[in-house]
């Protein structure tokens, strides 16, 4: 290993240090893990599996969009699942002093 005089090393040099070394400790993480999931492969392979198949990995569910409760009043093409960020058109409707019902799908 290099030694280092820690005591001599500017300020801007230790934390360039630390953020090599951060990086070093993860690709090294990164790598072992490579090895063992490729090992635990070949063994899984050999036996007429998946690694997949062995550890019940499902893949990701997607969920369906959520369906629309408001519609613009002059382009229907426009709706809002009353989900998240309130449309601007929505926002304009209720701050007119407006009814949202007035807007239900």
């Amino acid at each position: 290993m290099a030694g280092f005089n820690l005591e001599a090393m500017s300020l801007k040099e230790l934390r360039q240090l630390q953020k090599d070394l951060a990086k070093a400790i993860s690709t090294y993480e990164d790598r072992h893990k490579a090895q063992a999931r490729t090992k635990l492969e070949a063994i899984a392979k050999e036996m007429g599996y998946s690694l997949a198949d062995l550890i019940g990995v499902e893949g990701k569910t997607t969920r369906a969009p959520a369906v629309a409760k408001y519609r613009h009043p002059d382009n229907a093409a426009l709706t809002w699942s009353g989900r998240g960020r309130k449309p601007q058109w929505f926002a304009d409707h209720i701050n007119g002093g407006k009814d949202p019902r007035e807007l239900a799908v």
